[in-house]
């Protein structure tokens, strides 16, 4: 399909190969990614880390199969905002862009904090707004430069943390074996009896799901892609799925290592566990791995991503035109770019010292839009189209939302209260261009 089928023209560069979209999906979710939420997620889950990981990629599991079979049907740039627009209708199309949103746009100023965080021992004379700075504006850079640099960038971004993620899994069994911990691999980080509980479960796992966050992000590319209809939606399945296997690999060995201890705080919890391993030398070298990947690479494809929502918002009309300027030479949506990395900067500020909400509200935006992508999937191809896939067109989307409706419902009171208020502040917005548009269309 071309995009003149769907009333635009072609502005940005086709250049993205499907390895290009898997690199880029597992940049966004970040390979080490555990290292920064791991003690939060021991607390909620009760030290049965990998298990939350695991519910965290069944329920993303689902949703990316429903990412793939909108993709086909709309390969468009707008990610979940076109998807549910085009496949539910144009109110929920708007919700649910402005709820990603919530998700995309914080997301790069909660990985420059978590960077900030990571640092601070090491630096501890440098102020986190330092930091900020001079992470957005690198990323801002490469970002403006074009889609096909910041891939090019990725690969390298990728390779050192494999490197790093394998040194750590490596170090870590060796010292399991030889006494830390508990002493070797166990099942109880997978299933512990005696604190198991389904709520405890979906609790972590929605801190969990953080990690996860990126797969959809590949979707915001699909006008970069030069591969065919289904190359977005291989790329996103391929990309959770081996993300998911390294999260679950890396936390179980964690987990075991950490068996008795005692974390000074949940920022710092892995780079413990890390130095139990290996001794200060491999503490060191995952905070540093965390801080390039997380601050460098992973905020500047959650950049690029946002950046590419807010264009196709501001193309059809939903948020003010000038986001949807598309630089002349370098062929991306600059101005959108330039407004993401202002609003991280002062994101990032405001949340520096509550990391823990800023956490939780990200996870918030991104679950309720995958609510209405699942919905999407039902009506578009199940009611309309009558295509009688009971499985890919109604079950799996199903299975999906039961999942996320679940973790929702288990989330963090605040978190609940703070995404219902960027809801209520959508609806006054939403009700704002609709009294804007009758008034144009009455002149």
């Amino acid at each position: 399909m071309s995009l003149q089928e769907f009333g635009y023209k072609e502005q940005l560069n086709r250049v993205l190969t499907t390895r290009d979209l898997v690199i880029y999906g597992m940049i966004f979710m970040l390979p080490i990614a555990p290292y920064a939420v791991f003690g939060f997620v021991w607390d909620s889950a009760k030290g049965m880390v990998p298990l939350a990981y695991l519910v965290g990629l069944v329920g993303m599991f689902f949703t990316a199969l429903s990412y793939a079979a909108m993709s086909r049907a709309f390969p468009l740039a707008g990610s979940v905002y076109t998807y549910a627009q085009r496949g539910l209708h144009e109110i929920a199309g708007f919700f649910s862009g402005w709820l990603i949103l919530l998700d995309y746009i914080l997301v790069p100023a909660l990985l420059y904090l978590f960077s900030a965080a990571a640092l601070r021992p090491i630096f501890p004379a440098i102020p986190a707004w330092i930091w900020l700075t001079g992470f957005i504006s690198f990323n801002a850079v490469v970002n403006l430069i074009g889609i096909e640099f910041t891939a090019r960038v990725n690969r390298y971004m990728l390779v050192m943390e494999l490197t790093t993620l394998g040194l750590f899994v490596v170090v870590g069994l060796a010292a399991l074996y030889g006494g830390a911990g508990a002493g070797g691999l166990t099942f109880k980080p997978i299933y512990d009896p005696q604190v198991f509980s389904l709520s405890t479960v979906a609790g972590a796992a929605s801190i969990a799901v953080l990690s996860f966050l990126g797969f959809d992000g590949i979707s915001t590319l699909s006008e970069e892609s030069r591969g065919n209809q289904n190359a977005i939606g291989r790329a996103t399945v391929i990309s959770l799925l081996l993300v998911g296997v390294l999260f679950m690999l890396q936390t179980w060995v964690a987990t075991d290592l950490a068996r008795g201890m005692h974390f000074s705080s949940p920022e710092t919890a892995f780079y413990e566990v890390a130095e139990v391993a290996g001794g200060a030398w491999l503490r060191l070298i995952t905070v540093l791995a965390i801080v390039i990947a997380q601050a460098i690479a992973n905020a500047m494809a959650a950049q690029a991503a946002v950046s590419r929502i807010l264009f196709a918002m501001a193309r059809d009309g939903k948020l003010p035109a000038v986001l949807a300027k598309v630089h002349p030479r370098f062929q991306t949506p600059h101005i959108s770019t330039l407004a993401v990395a202002l609003v991280s900067l002062l994101v990032g500020i405001f949340f520096s010292q509550r990391v823990d909400d800023l956490t939780r509200v990200v996870n918030f935006g991104a679950l309720t839009g995958f609510v209405l992508l699942h919905l999407s999937v039902i009506n578009h191809y199940f009611r309309r189209q009558r295509s009688g896939d009971w499985l890919r067109h109604l079950i799996f989307p199903l299975i999906g939302l039961a999942i996320i409706v679940y973790v929702l419902y288990e989330m963090d009171h605040a978190a609940k209260f703070l995404g219902a208020c960027w809801i209520a502040l959508g609806v006054v917005y939403y009700m704002g261009l609709t009294l804007r548009a009758k008034k144009t269309t009455a002149i």
